[in-house]
């Protein structure tokens, strides 16, 4: 397995013989080498987007098309996007799809979840995460998100071995909540954070994480460079 940071909330998983790109935002997305995108969506299987918001939606469908991979979402936004022409499976909260040999389930998150328009933002469901299932591993993908006493419920269910949690603060949790979350609620093994780094009003280290979960491996992405699991 591969897990590879594209910058911001967006990653390329390698599992079980599938590429997925998760939240994939790479226009605009400053801290992503515009010269490395054909590397970075290289033979995409699917795209799993887990809310509306700019910042994981930009590229979605534009990489739908170029590869045809199934866009995978909450239904409101799959329905938002039925007229664009490309494959798009719409879902729900506790509902599982399989992508080869690897099954994701859609979780709760707490959040907001809109598309930017012309007009103001269109409301496209809910904001989820994702727990995703495939070669003797459960990851724990958060999505954006605040700690939630669901977060046991999703431990009890999953037992996620690895987390990939939204820590930089202002819009998610901080790296002092994911610490909280990762400890009261979860047994990981190794923790990756993610949604940080990307502008100065986010958190740009994750020393907190580190010093908070003794005897879990914590991981800071570099983009691009893969963690191999």
């Amino acid at each position: 397995m591969k897990i590879i940071w594209l910058g911001h909330g967006s990653f390329r998983i390698e599992i079980a013989g599938e590429v997925l790109l998760i939240d994939p935002y790479l226009t605009g997305n400053p801290v992503f080498p515009a010269d490395r995108r054909a590397e970075a969506v290289d033979g995409v299987t699917a795209i799993f987007v887990t809310h509306g918001h700019g910042d994981h939606t930009s590229d979605a469908v534009t990489l739908a098309r170029e590869s045809g991979a199934t866009i995978y979402c909450i239904a409101d936004l799959a329905s938002y996007w039925a007229g664009t022409g490309v494959d798009c499976v719409g879902f729900n909260k506790g509902g599982t799809v399989s992508v080869g040999k690897v099954a994701v389930t859609m979780v709760q998150a707490s959040h907001s979840s809109s598309i930017p328009s012309e007009g103001g933002p269109v409301y496209v469901g809910t904001e989820s995460g994702f727990m995703i299932a495939g070669e003797g591993h459960v990851i724990y993908f958060s999505g954006d998100t605040d700690v939630m006493a669901d977060m046991q419920v999703f431990n009890d269910l999953h037992a996620p071995d690895i987390g990939i949690l939204s820590a930089g603060g202002h819009y998610t949790m901080d790296m002092k909540r994911a610490t909280y979350a990762a400890k009261t609620f979860f047994d990981f093994k190794v923790v990756i954070p993610m949604h940080y780094r990307t502008f100065p009003l986010l958190e740009q280290n994750a020393e907190v994480l580190k010093a908070g979960l003794p005897g879990v491996k914590v991981i800071e992405p570099e983009v691009l460079e893969a963690i191999k699991i």
